[in-house]
């Protein structure tokens, strides 16, 4: 695999990543069942896999370059920024459509 499809399958998990606390009930999608998970709980989840996602971006980043470019503080929020708007189908579906098919 060259660069850029390596750089496509990362955005790529990224999205996935984003999106996967919203769509399960298992609590970081290896725990029991949680019946009612409040907003705090998704957003931890959320955050945690932002973490874990800027690490598997650091260790490619460290395979396939040799090392790692030093970034600043700005770069961190402009990926978290990305991480949000992936996230914004699951959180929609969670919040806004999950309730409204539940009604019906």
């Amino acid at each position: 695999m060259n660069l850029t499809q390596w750089a496509t399958l990362y955005i790529v998990m990224a999205f996935l990543a984003a999106n996967i606390p919203w769509f399960s009930h298992r609590r970081y999608l290896i725990g029991p069942s949680a019946p009612a998970k409040t907003l705090p709980w998704y957003l931890g989840e959320w955050l945690a896999a932002y973490v874990i996602m800027g690490l598997v971006g650091m260790v490619l980043e460290r395979i396939l370059l040799g090392s790692n470019h030093g970034q600043g503080w700005e770069f961190y929020v402009i990926a978290l920024c990305m991480f949000a708007v992936f996230a914004i189908p699951g959180f929609l579906w969670r919040f806004n459509i999950v309730p409204i098919l539940h009604r019906s």
